[in-house]
């Protein structure tokens, strides 16, 4: 589903190309009757397509790329220099195994500390979004050219439209009263869920995503995308990284808003 454009640079091309792999692995196993799902250390699940996704995209990076970090949620870390690819193979396993479209393989490339390049390809939907700071940030529909992407211009929070995730997150973070104040003070509430949740912001048709127990292999690839699409991204008390164990993003107007609700009740 690699885009036509040639405007790419050879990292950017690099990332789709391994978007492109990933899929061919990934889609032919969503629904398959002989998926094999094991439990991880931590209770959380994964299938034979999480590792083989990883497994094949690690290949390629230490074969096209052999002086870059690694950092994948199967395998672990594998140090290099100032870059490092980042990667969750499937995020939404617990959709993949249960048959539910709603996931996709997030690839991320981190500079020096600052995640410059996101893909996040979900075949299952025919959909790719991805971003290069600097380049805007594009979705890509199966047959169709791509188009850039743009936040919404909501300025208020009785306006806004929030997905919170999970509830269970808040409440074991210790932030239930947070969000429920949040959802107090907003136009709409949904939990849409995963990646889905920030490429709706990212095309302007939400505008606050905020959860906890997250690890940076969750998140890497989703900040270039939303911040290129003109949103901020950060964790939930307002730090501009991906390595807080938390998220908050949104469209910037209601950001600061958001981070002063949810503080307000702690």
């Amino acid at each position: 589903m690699t885009s036509e454009a040639t405007s790419f640079s050879p990292d950017l091309a690099f990332a789709l190309e391994l978007a492109d792999l990933a899929d061919s692995i990934s889609l032919p196993r969503f629904r398959s009757a002989d998926l094999r799902i094991d439990t991880k250390p931590d209770r959380s699940y994964v299938t034979d397509a999480d590792l083989a996704v990883e497994r094949a995209l690690r290949e390629q990076i230490e074969a096209q790329r052999p002086g870059d970090g690694f950092f994948g949620e199967e395998s672990g870390r594998a140090e290099g220099g100032e870059r490092r690819w980042i990667l969750d193979p499937i995020d939404g396993t617990s959709n993949f195994l249960r048959g539910v479209p709603n996931w996709a393989t997030l690839i991320a490339l981190e500079v020096s500390g600052v995640p410059t390049i996101g893909v996040v390809s979900a075949p299952a939907f025919g959909m790719r979004w991805y971003a290069e700071l600097g380049s805007g940030a594009w979705r890509l529909d199966q047959g169709a050219a791509p188009r850039q992407m743009r936040v919404s211009g909501v300025q208020d929070l009785e306006h806004a439209s929030l997905s919170f995730q999970s509830i269970e997150q808040w409440r074991l973070a210790g932030y239930l009263d947070s969000l429920l104040e949040l959802e107090k003070q907003t136009w709409r509430d949904r939990a849409y869920g995963d990646m889905w949740s920030y490429m709706l912001l990212a095309e302007g048709l939400i505008d606050i995503v905020a959860e906890f127990d997250v690890k940076p292999y969750d998140l890497a690839a989703l900040a270039p995308i939303v911040r290129e699409a003109g949103g901020r991204f950060s964790d939930i008390d307002g730090n501009d990284t991906v390595w807080g164990g938390s998220s908050l993003a949104s469209n910037g107007l209601v950001h600061e808003a958001s981070l002063k609700v949810i503080h307000s009740v702690r």
